[in-house]
């Protein structure tokens, strides 16, 4: 491995907007260790607290997706590669803050997570809160959530959720997600 350049990549860091950003593996502790510091952060920018709180339900929503994605893949053969893909990061741009996050996740689920981000996309925020009441009143699905992350970070976000897709190989694409907030 070269030397790694640490002034190089803070400079890389700042240049772009990133307040903070893990990747690796992820477990509960970091989530939360990682929220602690998000909040104090936010709170030292003297954010206006329903923002501070959409900014920090975001990132907990992502890292909670990309962890609870991941921990799927469990007792699967490809699970080191899945465990050491996920990525949050938290920006700051033109007085707005991003929220993004990326894992691998199997080319299969892809279409289904795509349909989801595109029929989320075209809804306004009145109808995004008529669904997720009726999302509230569905039954949680197999992975364990009722799909109101999704729809939450819609409703927060002050546009469209982008995302992208990014072929890795013949079973693996890497999902990303940014909120703007």
């Amino acid at each position: 491995m070269d030397k790694l350049d640490l002034v190089q990549l803070q400079r890389q860091l700042s240049h772009q907007g990133i307040l903070m950003s893990f990747s690796g593996p992820f477990s509960h502790s970091i989530i939360e260790e990682l929220g602690h510091a998000v909040k104090n952060y936010l709170e030292d920018a003297s954010l206006a607290r329903s923002s501070l709180m959409d900014v920090f339900a975001i990132y907990i929503e992502q890292a909670q997706n990309v962890r609870n994605y991941i921990k799927r893949w469990e007792q699967h053969p490809d699970h080191a590669q899945l465990r050491h893909s996920g990525i949050v990061v938290i920006a700051h741009d033109d007085g707005r803050y991003i929220v993004s996050s990326g894992n691998l996740i199997d080319r299969a689920d892809a279409p289904g997570l795509v349909a989801h981000l595109e029929h989320l996309s075209g809804l306004d925020k009145a109808e995004l809160k008529a669904l997720q009441r009726r999302q509230m009143r569905e039954p949680l699905t197999a992975a364990g959530g009722g799909g109101l992350g999704l729809i939450e970070m819609a409703r927060k976000s002050s546009g469209p959720l982008l995302y992208t897709l990014t072929d890795i190989d013949d079973r693996f694409a890497f999902f990303s997600l940014s909120v703007t907030i």
